[in-house]
């Protein structure tokens, strides 16, 4: 939330805490070309839509399934609550957002918004919201519905919990009427093509008085306006999902979508292997290797969109200013923190743990997103040197008693906690080296596997831990979520932050990017962001993990990939994967009649044509099969 795939995965912060991947949530816009200029010009021509190749309808035939394996626990089904990566990856299924990625570059193309155009000042940002899509309790969709999200996440602490920094900056949201949505900022927002917020029908959500314990899982079916609707749920089991048969850019090809719970990634890749379910992702490398060259299965490794990270508990505390956890106080020290980081080797858990799947970590933002990706200058970078990490603690006198253990300035051996995901092969790997590396320099570390990472993460229970995030096209949200104004109210309440991290200079700095409409200057605004928490030393990126997944061609004929020359499937930003999926035993046909070409890809296969007075029309082509379930 963005999307936070966390390691805690895409804000996921928290009600459960994810890791992230948001939300990653994260939560954007891709400065760059096409993106750049929705914001410049003032208006966009949205791209046609993907279309899903067209099933033949038969009588006799069985129902088509298709069933993908998730390990991540889902923290909400409430969309005003839910930041991990599996929860936020339902809600782009179930809502429409008022804008999308293409999948092929992520630039912003139409979602439930077909066009945007901001004021000469960039102060008020028209929407026009189409006319063409409807709840799937068949109520119309209109721009009164997107107005009342944001006005309750304006007004309602409690809705703002997920994705409250996309609108701490609106002055005024209105609906003059059904298509027109007209937002009033206080300053410049250059996230106005990128706002990750799904929208929701108001005649269902404004019977809901508690916005902080509504989970929206126990009536089903949920309305919403996507793709698909969430028919059924069972807490770290399943959840169910069928066709929208209204969906305005066509139903999908699947009669039926499950993510079904899997505690143990073995467990998923033997179901895999069985056929038991179509899809399983987060794959280590040994499980890659031993699908590889498996009989109907077919392996994606392609760069991610995560980042695998330390993070050090700064000291938790709410923005009444109230202290809280039990986070070790010595880790306050930036010496302590340079020295544990000088003792990481991140070229061994590249090759050693990720085994070449993955590159090494840097900046926050990966590589994948060229133009907010920051490298630390040769003067700055934070190598692997367990000498000078013993000199680095040496000076700034934690010195080692006889029996060789480092002791803090209290006299005490400096001993921490690093909270570490069960579920995660990795996180157990890292931490027999941590252990190694840092045992080294007389400092102990106790590895704390938990299936709830959550609970004493939320409550600052916790030394270090093992942190990551989902990062989306636009980095507003991973960025926002370090920032004082993430914190949460109070030690009761959850907030957004990942990390409890306050920095001045970076929420400076913060301010001023979101406010940048120049996509270069907003790009160097936010490499400066990165530099900053690089140097405070409370983030170490360790790495950027491939996405490492696999499929049965025996049930997935063709499926999309994001972006589409080499990226993957699981956790995309936007529905284009799950969406444009094909059976395998299905008859597929291209609009001129000819076969399927496999994976299905590009958007702009319908020109959009701008109507005189202002607004963009869509062209579109409804799949044919009709009523697929």
């Amino acid at each position: 939330m963005v999307e936070r795939v966390p390691t805690r995965t895409a804000r996921q912060p928290a009600r459960p805490r994810p890791r992230r991947p948001p939300r990653i949530r994260l939560r954007r816009i891709l400065l760059s070309g096409a993106a750049s200029a929705a914001l410049t010009a003032g208006s966009v021509l949205p791209l046609g839509p993907l279309l899903p190749a067209p099933r033949q309808a038969s009588a006799a035939e069985g129902r088509q399934v298709l069933t993908v394996a998730v390990s991540q626990s889902v923290d909400s089904l409430s969309p005003f609550l839910a930041q991990r990566l599996t929860s936020t990856s339902i809600h782009r299924l179930a809502y429409e957002y008022l804008t999308n990625y293409d999948p092929k570059d992520a630039h912003a193309i139409p979602g439930f918004a077909t066009a945007w155009k901001p004021s000469a000042d960039k102060l008020t940002w028209t929407y026009t919201i189409r006319e063409n899509s409807t709840w799937s309790d068949g109520k119309p969709a209109t721009a009164e519905d997107a107005a009342w999200t944001f006005d309750k996440m304006m007004k309602d602490p409690n809705a703002a919990t997920a994705n409250g920094s996309y609108t701490a900056n609106f002055d005024e949201v209105t609906a003059p009427d059904p298509t027109t949505l007209v937002i009033k900022l206080k300053k410049p927002q250059a996230t106005m093509t990128a706002l990750d917020v799904p929208i929701v029908p108001k005649h269902i959500w404004e019977k809901v008085g508690d916005f902080a314990t509504f989970n929206n899982d126990k009536t089903f079916p949920i309305v919403g306006n996507g793709p698909f609707i969430i028919t059924d749920y069972k807490v770290d089991q399943y959840i169910k999902l069928k066709p929208n048969k209204t969906f305005w850019r066509g139903t999908p090809t699947f009669d039926e979508l499950v993510f079904k719970y899997y505690k143990d990634g073995d467990a998923a890749v033997a179901a895999l292997q069985k056929g038991e379910v179509s899809f399983a992702s987060n794959l280590t490398p040994a499980q890659a290797d031993a699908l590889k060259n498996a009989d109907d299965i077919k392996v994606n490794d392609a760069p991610g969109r995560r980042f695998y990270a330390l993070a050090t508990n700064p000291g938790a505390r709410s923005k009444d200013g109230e202290k809280f956890g039990d986070g070790a106080a010595s880790l306050r020290d930036p010496a302590i923190r340079r020295a544990l980081f000088q003792a990481v080797d991140r070229e061994t858990i590249v090759d050693k743990v990720f085994q070449g799947h993955a590159v090494e970590g840097q900046g926050y933002i990966p590589p994948r997103f060229e133009s907010y990706f920051w490298q630390p200058s040769d003067s700055q970078r934070i190598a692997y040197d367990p000498a000078a990490a013993a000199r680095t603690l040496d000076k700034a006198g934690y010195r080692t008693n006889s029996a060789g253990k480092r002791l803090g300035k209290d006299g005490k051996p400096l001993d921490y906690r690093i909270l570490c995901h069960a579920t995660d092969p990795n996180d157990k790997a890292v931490g027999k080296y941590l252990q190694e590396w840092w045992g080294k320099l007389g400092i102990g570390l106790k590895v704390e596997c938990l299936d709830n990472v959550s609970d004493p993460w939320l409550a600052g229970d916790y030394d270090l831990a093992f942190d990551g995030w989902s990062v989306n096209p636009d980095p507003d949200y991973v960025l926002s979520i370090h920032t004082c104004g993430s914190l949460p109210a109070t030690p009761k309440d959850a907030g957004a932050t990942d990390n409890f991290i306050c920095d001045k200079q970076f929420d400076d700095l913060y301010a001023r990017q979101v406010a940048e409409y120049d996509t270069a200057k907003r790009a160097d605004l936010v490499k400066r962001m990165e530099s900053r928490l690089y140097d405070t030393g409370y983030m170490n990126v360790m790495a950027y993990p491939n996405a490492v997944e696999a499929y049965r061609t025996d049930q997935i004929k063709s499926i999309t990939t994001m972006p589409e020359a080499a990226g993957n499937i699981w956790g995309q930003d936007g529905y284009w994967s799950w969406w444009s999926a094909v059976p395998a035993d299905k008859t597929t046909n291209s609009a001129s009649g000819g076969s399927s070409t496999g994976v299905l890809i590009g958007v702009g296969a319908v020109v959009v044509v701008a109507a005189a007075a202002g607004g963009l029309l869509m062209r579109r082509r409804r799949a044919t099969a009709e009523d697929r379930e």
